[in-house]
């Protein structure tokens, strides 16, 4: 079934409200960031938002972000990236969102950046932002809307 265009569009705008584009690819084993370097930063904010809800101390606590809601971020004894989740304490999760900071402060546009193993050695999976131009349009990137 396809999408109706007020689905579509609705769609486009949760990307755009985002700033960036994500996707998981299991080949890859990698979560894929798309944005400019605000948007970017606009995920490092969401992570210290999650953090600064002491609420989410508590161990299996969670938020899901962007349109379809599958990236995952959540509290959990050890910090790792895997299929289901961005983890860790809430220490780590901030420590991510200062790596994210520190590392798109000095990025240029067309940079290719893997955080995963820098975040935690022992993960499943890579984080990976592609740092894109400042007009970036997350929305385009999502081929499941017209």
């Amino acid at each position: 079934m396809t999408p109706s265009d007020a689905t579509n569009r609705a769609t486009r705008q949760e990307w755009r409200d985002l700033g960036f584009y994500y996707d998981l690819d299991y080949d890859t084993k990698r979560w894929q960031f798309n944005g400019s370097k605000a948007g970017l930063l606009g995920f490092a904010s969401m992570l210290r938002d999650y953090c600064g809800n002491l609420t989410n101390a508590t161990l299996s606590e969670h938020d899901h972000f962007g349109p379809y809601m599958y990236l995952k971020v959540m509290t959990w004894t050890d910090c790792g990236i895997d299929e289901n989740s961005i983890h860790g304490t809430l220490d780590d999760l901030n420590r991510l969102a200062r790596l994210i900071e520190n590392t798109i402060s000095t990025a240029r546009t067309g940079d290719t950046i893997k955080l995963g193993y820098k975040y935690t050695p022992n993960s499943k999976f890579d984080l990976v932002l592609d740092i894109e131009d400042d007009d970036f349009d997350p929305a385009m990137m999502d081929s499941g809307i017209a």
